[in-house]
């Protein structure tokens, strides 16, 4: 089972999932920012992506530099501010009991198949 933080507005995100789907992979979708993840919930897919919290984050965006966010904070602020501010969160990201991974490009995903 894969949850799939899903953003139907991002091509990306569309993407990833159109190329889950056609393996046939089993699939729950959470579109991330109408059910946003809670900060242990985005601690625990840091831990399976392996990644420093700035790497999961959409620093380019807006609201990044509107919140005066940089990438050299502690991860704990970073893990806050996403989940305060999914926007913040990449897309897309699976995640399954085991492994996590950010679909950019979207057949990063299929690792977790």
């Amino acid at each position: 089972m894969i949850e799939y933080w899903h953003n139907p507005r991002c091509s990306k995100s569309r993407a990833g999932l159109a190329l889950l789907q056609d393996q046939g992979a089993d699939i729950t979708i959470r579109r991330y920012l109408d059910d946003t993840p809670s900060a242990a919930e985005l601690r625990r897919a840091q831990a399976l992506l392996g990644v420093p919290a700035v790497e999961m984050m959409r620093t380019g965006e807006k609201r990044f530099k509107e919140l005066g966010l940089t990438k050299d904070l502690p991860d704990a602020d970073l893990i806050a501010a996403m989940a305060e501010n999914p926007i913040l969160i990449e897309r897309p990201l699976g995640i399954t009991a085991q492994a996590a991974a950010i679909g950019r490009p979207p057949e990063k995903l299929l690792t977790l198949i």
